[in-house]
């Protein structure tokens, strides 16, 4: 037996554990890390798409359990968002764009908003503290342009949402970590749904259970301490970090 190709596979699953930790303890999917990782190992690109829509899927799931039976969660906080994020989502996927103006715009402001998180996470105020709910209708504006944004890019979307949510005091930490988990899990439904209905959904069938797996206990860990156990202020540090980890694979190109 050749033992390159199980250490391969064992790295790559590794991988994907890691990544699903750090990003469902701040209520992410996972997408630009999977994404990373993929492509990082050699999964055909056709692949890749689907194999992230579906980890994405699994790990938001958890992280949106996790944090609503800690009773993070809250409809009022993220309903306004969905109400146009998603089918500005699948818009944005079928629109033909150029995709590179929009990754060298997120390319600077994302690294920008995770180091402030990750060095000043608690700068000016607390945002625990001072929470204002936006109109509904900036709400629901704010989730348009942000699905529209995420299909564009292809990924969940949780990366502009958390940011915003946070600096603007528009929820809590850990109801922005709620928030961002739904917000992705929809978008990512929507994503997956599209594909299967066009015919296109393609996995990458060889690593997909260790995948899902890997994926399944990383975001179990992840999701339960970031729920419980972390601070609100290492909570923004870890997504500073995710900004970051996000910001680097765009600067890559897809």
């Amino acid at each position: 037996m050749d033992s390159a190709p199980f250490f391969t596979t064992m790295l790559e699953t590794v991988a994907v554990a890691v990544v699903a930790f750090l990003y469902s303890s701040v209520g992410h999917g996972g997408a630009t890390g999977y994404i990373a990782v993929l492509s990082l190992f050699g999964v055909q690109q056709d692949a890749i798409a689907g194999t992230t829509l579906v980890l994405n899927c699994l790990v938001s799931g958890l992280a949106l359990f996790a944090y609503a039976r800690a009773g993070q969660y809250s409809h009022k906080t993220v309903l306004p968002y969905l109400i146009l994020s998603v089918p500005c989502a699948f818009i944005g996927a079928l629109l033909p764009v150029d995709k590179r103006l929009f990754h060298l715009i997120l390319c600077v402001v994302l690294p920008l908003i995770g180091l402030r998180f990750l060095l000043w996470p608690d700068l000016k105020t607390d945002s625990d503290v001072e929470v204002v709910r936006p109109p509904l209708a900036l709400a629901a504006v704010i989730g348009g342009v942000l699905g529209l944004l995420a299909g564009i890019v292809g990924i969940g979307g949780g990366v502009f949402l958390s940011p915003i949510m946070i600096m603007a005091r528009y929820a809590t930490t850990k109801e922005t970590a709620a928030a961002s988990a739904l917000f992705i899990l929809a978008n990512s439904l929507s994503g997956l749904a599209g594909k299967v209905v066009q015919g296109k959904l393609a996995l990458s069938d060889s690593s997909l259970w260790p995948f899902l797996l890997a994926a399944f206990v990383g975001a179990l860990v992840g999701s339960h301490l970031g729920a419980k156990k972390f601070s609100t202020t290492l909570l923004k540090r870890l997504l500073g970090v995710v900004l970051i980890i996000a910001a680097l694979k765009l600067i890559q190109g897809k």
